[in-house]
């Protein structure tokens, strides 16, 4: 059975407390005995001392010994056993920025380095399930596949569909990559440990005095960058695959271009920001960047786990009071006066300790009920700003935060909640989850609305594939897939019909006449949409040429 404590120093200071009380026992029973042998001879000191009062208090400073380890011990915040629950794992925010550029599809590394890249970004997030993870595409200009998150279904959804067609601008520019990494993790809320990962073959055409100093601002904002290198130093064509077959890339005076890893300038960049390079040449380079980013301080998030250690303070803290209540009672030869002065202060502490959480989320679900969703919001944030980390307290705050239009702040707290082993409650804040990025992608004001569709539909395909039954869920992704229709097209969007969830309110709608095999077919389907779509809008968007003529 594994064994835990919250404070190890409270611990550590749990085993000295008995010592500490038999010294101060043993030095309180020698003063005694100083001022009783003062009174006279022996005789005198006989008479006027009973043998029980000059008689080392052994057994009381067995009890108050006993109840101040115990009592200690306990605040230490013992764990063991077994347990569904969310607990605090470390994790960093990590800005993941991918090199998109034509010169990523030369295979001098099998199958080809952008395949190769792919691969390491996953070995990277399996090993590191706590970070918060942005992608970021670049090559002649960047752009943000996704804001800082722990969604994998939409980190998945990007890699999968990650080709040099996402960035309308040829080349490869670090500097532009290396600042807007920047500026979005330094937009990011909390106090966990921020770094951007750079993935690229260091084949980049522009200014590379302005990437180093990107660099260094970077390392000013307190920001560590670690590059990470593709492909080899002999080179590789490019192919490129047209309908006429697979050609090699040429350049503008027709001769074939061959692109070369050039590891000096990644080097160079990750140096200037207090960083880590990673050679092409690393075997496992996935868990070389899991490395670097270890000797990072990490932020306590949330993360799911499906067997946690529960708190054990009770065990200790019970024991410690009756402890006292016993000495309490012998110390007055068995009067009960002073066990019912010790019990008029203990017991309502205990109880305003235990009942203080129940009060609190009553209180909050009352607010809910009434419509008030800032204000229940708000007792729910209080209440988990005091370390109530529990999935359920999570979705709560979550769903009200989405009911007070609070999107972007109910996504990070229902992404948390999502996280928990439990079934019922991570459904319910799946479907929120959904609807709240739904709603941003549907707002006009929003300036990622395509993006904000994709990780609604990410989502509610997620819990489609759980619950095939849920018709609500299946309503939402398919106006989800609608607004991103509209969106493409630039017509009017539809407005949601499905509203949040919430725990102690509503219970899931679910459709019996819909099967999985019918979930399956509308899965596939909107697949099918969503493919269809990218590919009209790939093929109808010129790649520009950069200004240097470079466009590998």
């Amino acid at each position: 059975m594994k064994f835990a404590v919250d404070f190890p120093g409270l611990a550590w200071l749990a085993l000295l407390a008995p010592v500490i009380a038999a010294a101060a026992f043993a030095w309180q029973h020698r003063r005694r005995l100083k001022r009783i042998n003062a009174l006279g001879g022996e005789a005198a000191v006989a008479r006027l001392a009973p043998a029980g009062i000059r008689r080392p208090p052994v057994a009381r400073a067995v009890r108050l010994s006993g109840a101040l380890a115990l009592a200690t011990f306990g605040l230490a915040g013992p764990r063991w056993g077994s347990g569904t629950q969310v607990v605090r794992q470390r994790g960093l925010d990590v800005a993941i920025a991918m090199d998109a550029s034509l010169s990523m599809l030369a295979e001098d590394e099998r199958p080809s380095r952008l395949q190769r890249m792919r691969q390491e970004v996953r070995r990277y997030r399996a090993s590191s399930p706590g970070d918060r993870n942005a992608l970021i595409a670049f090559a002649g200009k960047s752009y943000i596949l996704t804001p800082l998150t722990t969604d994998d279904g939409a980190i998945e959804l990007l890699l999968d569909n990650f080709d040099p067609n996402l960035v309308g601008l040829a080349g490869t520019a670090l500097a532009p990559t290396i600042i807007q990494g920047t500026q979005l993790l330094q937009a990011a809320n909390g106090s966990a440990s921020r770094a951007l990962v750079i993935l690229s073959d260091g084949e980049a055409f522009d200014d590379h005095d302005a990437a180093l100093a990107a660099a260094r601002e970077a390392k000013r904002a307190g920001i560590s960058i670690i590059t990470v290198g593709f492909g080899t130093t002999d080179g590789s064509t490019i192919p490129i695959r047209e309908t006429g077959g697979e050609l090699a890339k040429r350049d503008e005076n027709g001769q074939i271009v061959i692109t070369k890893y050039d590891p000096e300038l990644l080097q160079r960049v990750a140096d200037a920001s207090g960083g880590e390079f990673v050679a092409a040449t690393e075997g496992d380079r996935g868990g070389r960047i899991t490395q670097a980013l270890a000797r990072l301080d990490a932020e306590q998030r949330d993360v799911e786990e499906g067997l946690s250690r529960p708190l054990r303070i009770s065990w200790f803290l019970v024991p410690a009071l009756l402890l006292l209540l016993l000495d309490a009672w012998r110390i007055d030869g068995g009067n009960w006066n002073r066990v019912r002065r010790v019990l008029r202060l203990a017991v309502p502490a205990l109880l305003v300790a235990l009942l203080a959480h129940r009060v609190e989320a009553q209180s909050a679900a009352r607010l809910y009920d009434e419509g008030r969703f800032a204000e229940a919001a708000a007792r729910w944030r209080v209440a988990i700003n005091k370390g109530d980390s529990r999935a359920a307290t999570l979705y709560d705050l979550g769903t009200a935060l989405l009911a007070a239009d609070s999107l972007g702040t109910a996504e990070e707290a229902l992404e948390r909640a999502a996280a928990t082993p439990e079934t019922r409650l991570r459904r319910l804040a799946l479907y929120n989850l959904g609807l709240a990025r739904l709603r941003r992608a549907m707002k006009p004001e929003e300036p990622e609305r395509q993006r904000a569709a994709d990780a609604a539909l990410s989502t509610y395909r997620t819990l489609l594939q759980e619950q095939p039954g849920d018709a609500d869920a299946k309503w939402n992704y398919e106006l989800a897939l609608r607004v991103k229709r509209s969106e493409s097209s630039g017509g009017q969007r539809e407005q949601p019909q499905r509203q949040p969830q919430q725990d102690q309110t509503q219970q899931q709608k679910q459709d019996p006449q819909m099967s999985r095999q019918q979930a399956e077919q509308l899965l596939a389907a909107a697949s099918r949409d969503e493919r269809d779509t990218q590919a009209r809008k790939q093929a109808g968007n010129r790649t520009q040429r950069p200004p240097g003529g470079k466009e590998w």
